[in-house]
C-alpha cells in the first residue's frame, strides 16, 4: 500500500474526514515521528508499536565483491518494535491464508 492508498483507505474508514484532512494528518505525523526520535525520544502508540534510536554495535562484515573482511563502526538507526495488538492481528490474518 502506498501512500496515497493509505490516505484514501483511512478516509474512507473514518466518516467525516475528507482526503484532504487525512493527507495533513499524515504528513503531520510523519514529520513529528522521525523528528522526535532524532532527538532521543521514544514515540510509543499504544497498540501500534514504538519508534525510537538503537545503537548498532561495531562489527566485522565482508565486501560482498571480494568477501575480504572490513570493520564497521557503530552508528544509530531507527528501530520500531510493532505493539502487541499489532503482532496479533498480523499473526492471525497468516495463519488463516496459510490454513487455505
Amino acid at each position: 500500500m502506498h501512500k496515497s492508498e493509505l490516505i484514501a483507505a483511512v478516509a474512507e474508514h473514518i466518516d467525516g474526514l475528507d482526503k484532504k484532512t487525512v493527507t495533513k494528518v499524515l504528513d503531520g505525523l510523519l514529520d513529528v515521528i522521525p523528528m522526535a526520535v532524532a532527538a532521543g525520544e521514544q514515540v510509543e502508540i499504544k497498540g501500534f508499536g514504538t519508534f525510537e534510536a538503537a545503537e548498532r554495535s561495531a562489527r566485522t562484515g565482508r565486501n560482498p565483491q571480494t568477501g575480504e573482511p572490513l570493520d564497521i563502526p557503530a552508528s544509530w538507526g531507527p528501530k520500531f518494535r510493532p505493539g502487541s495488538a499489532f503482532k496479533s492481528l498480523v499473526a492471525a490474518s497468516k495463519s488463516l491464508t496459510n490454513a487455505s
